[in-house]
């Protein structure tokens, strides 16, 4: 059989395979390089960039819970500048797509940062994250829809990349966020980012978390991300990026079938750096074995 065309287009980008590594779980790209081959990846997007630089919550900052992760790192980052000055020299070195993840606390700070990175050809796409669930005002814009388009729009003004909307689960209904999202001017929507949660020391009778709240990923929320992308796919037109738990090519294509045009991994790259490329030689693999020419055929295929 011919290999079969694992290609996909986000918006008017198109990527060499479905599998994209979420931000905040593989740095820049620099810090997996001498662990797996970035080329042959479908995209990498970055660690999300603020303003200004940003030391982040107290520790404790992660926390190994059943079946997944509590995280609270609040955004630990160098700001864009530095972003810009210091990433974007090893980020020229590699074929891989680059998706720069940015963060703000008002809307005048998604765009100043998003009109940075216009400028910058290495960048590939903007994943808008109005959802982190750990940062104090971080879900204000997910939670609304009128709220979301807003950021969206002011984005859209100042940025000719394409562009993706990262949705919060922890809203009444997601998908009039995405669709909120769509009719502002967004190419595509990643979802979902992890649910809110915590955990409690019962000897200390205080939160194991510094920041008390942090935000639970893993195998643990999967079945929810699942129905979540299925319910999205069917009520927008853009692309929607599915992730929640995907720990195996197994798991990457339930997200497929249910309608995601590609997925992002997160979690599973702490437990396997060289998780991306697996699951990917793992699609390819079940492709063949199914006689299945091009991964479009797959996606939202689900029978009901």
């Amino acid at each position: 059989m011919v290999k079969p065309n694992l290609k996909v287009k986000i918006g008017g980008l198109e990527l060499r395979n479905p599998v994209i590594v979420a931000s905040g779980t593989f740095g820049s790209g620099e810090e997996y390089k001498d662990l797996l081959d970035l080329d042959k990846i479908g995209a990498i997007v970055t660690k999300s960039i603020t303003l200004r630089p940003r030391e982040g919550n107290p520790p404790p900052r992660v926390i190994e819970t059943p079946s997944g992760m509590l995280n609270s790192i609040g955004l630990q980052n160098d700001g864009i500048d530095a972003f810009i000055k210091d990433k974007i020299t090893f980020l020229n070195k590699i074929k891989t797509a680059v998706i720069v993840s940015i963060a703000a606390h008002n809307i005048d700070d998604y765009a100043e940062i998003a009109g940075k990175l216009d400028k910058i050809r290495r960048v590939d796409a903007i994943e808008i994250n109005i959802s982190c669930p750990n940062v104090k005002g971080g879900l204000e814009f997910a939670r609304e829809p009128g709220s979301a388009a807003a950021v969206v729009a002011k984005v859209r003004a100042v940025s000719r990349k394409p562009l993706i909307t990262k949705l919060s689960p922890n809203v009444k209904d997601i998908t009039e966020i995405a669709m909120a999202a769509e009719d502002a001017g967004s190419d595509a929507v990643s979802l979902v980012n992890t649910f809110a949660g915590m955990a409690i020391d019962i000897s200390a009778k205080r939160s194991v978390l510094g920041n008390v709240v942090g935000g639970l990923s893993g195998p643990a929320i999967k079945p929810i991300a699942l129905r979540m992308v299925w319910e999205t796919a069917k009520k927008v037109k853009i692309p929607v990026i599915g992730m929640g738990g995907i720990m195996g090519y197994e798991d990457a294509l339930e997200f497929i079938i249910a309608g995601a045009a590609a997925v992002e991994i997160g979690t599973v790259n702490f437990v396997n750096p060289r998780a991306a490329t697996d699951i990917i030689g793992g699609i390819e693999k079940y492709m063949r074995q199914e006689k299945i020419k091009n991964i479009k055929e797959l996606t939202g295929c689900l029978r009901t």
